[in-house]
């Protein structure tokens, strides 16, 4: 079985959600205190020791590049000059801890086309997906939990999630499950955002996918689906009826964070400001004094 060597991070969403903020910068360098949100997958990425990351880029993107690009010579001069070196080595080691390929994005919408995008870099090899505009913060990282999973049973692995709010499930894709062992089920299929009642578990399978190379072959084969847009979901769906097992692993001692959304993008903040060494303290007593 081939190891997991790459991760291809879709990042050429246009963020309308965030308008006017992400008219010109992506929203995946939305910052969560003192990092974009797109640094937290790619360290997720690194923590689970794959360190090739492809980003699939659109046409308003160019600040992803610039961030994990070596920093410039005047920002240097000046972080030297005002004796901060220790942010210096922090920007340095962001450039230095993966190897960044870059790739635009061409073809119809939907989250399916960016992954076919990345078939050049990825040729005949397994791979993993994790979108640049939400992670899952959790010890061991997500990733590391799910290719520990797919060099057990090989096939499909996809991040699972337990949605403890009810009313939530509508919001994802909820997960029909046969229990394997432990946190690992097998997919019998994924329901796109049921009602309440129509939900066949609590656990939504989605934000992080390892997946074959039969996947490309796959995503070119599906007719569009809803609205038009060429779906993941519908190129995995083909490969399971192939029989390539799919399965998810519910992710331990996580946390999922979707900054893709207004509102859960500031809980995340905030919930990541009180955690913060430097300022959580001051933070904690900023919300105490509020009179809501």
């Amino acid at each position: 079985m081939k190891k997991i060597t790459k991760v291809v991070i879709p990042a050429a969403g246009f963020g309308t959600r965030f308008l006017p903020q992400t008219k010109a910068m992506p929203k995946e360098m939305l910052p969560v205190v003192d990092k974009p949100v797109i640094q937290y997958v790619v360290e997720e990425a690194i923590d689970s020791n794959v360190e090739n990351i492809i980003i699939v880029t659109g046409s308003n993107k160019r600040a992803i590049e610039d961030h994990f690009d070596v920093p410039s010579e005047d920002l240097v001069k000046n972080l030297i000059q005002g004796k901060k070196e220790h942010l210096l080595k922090e920007i340095q080691r962001i450039s230095n801890m993966a190897n960044f390929i870059y790739i635009r994005q061409k073809g119809p919408y939907g989250n399916g086309t960016p992954v076919l995008t990345a078939e050049p870099a990825i040729e005949d090899e397994p791979f993993a997906v994790l979108w640049g505009d939400e992670f899952i913060y959790s010890k061991p990282p997500r990733l590391a939990q799910m290719i520990k999973v797919y060099e057990k049973f090989g096939g499909i692995v996809i991040s699972g999630v337990k949605i403890e709010n009810k009313a939530d499930l509508k919001r994802y894709g909820i997960a029909d499950l046969t229990h394997v062992e432990n946190n690992v089920y097998k997919i019998n299929k994924i329901v796109e955002k049921p009602e309440i009642d129509q939900a066949p578990s609590n656990i939504a399978t989605h934000g992080g996918y390892i997946l074959p190379p039969e996947i490309f072959g796959a995503l070119k084969k599906i007719n569009p689906g809803r609205s038009g847009e060429i779906w993941l979901v519908d190129a995995i769906n083909l490969l399971k009826k192939e029989g390539i097992p799919v399965y998810t692993v519910v992710i331990e001692n996580g946390k999922y964070y979707d900054t893709g959304d207004k509102f859960e993008y500031l809980k995340t903040v905030i919930e990541f400001a009180l955690e913060h060494e430097e300022i959580n303290g001051e933070f904690k007593n900023f919300i105490k004094s509020l009179k809501i």
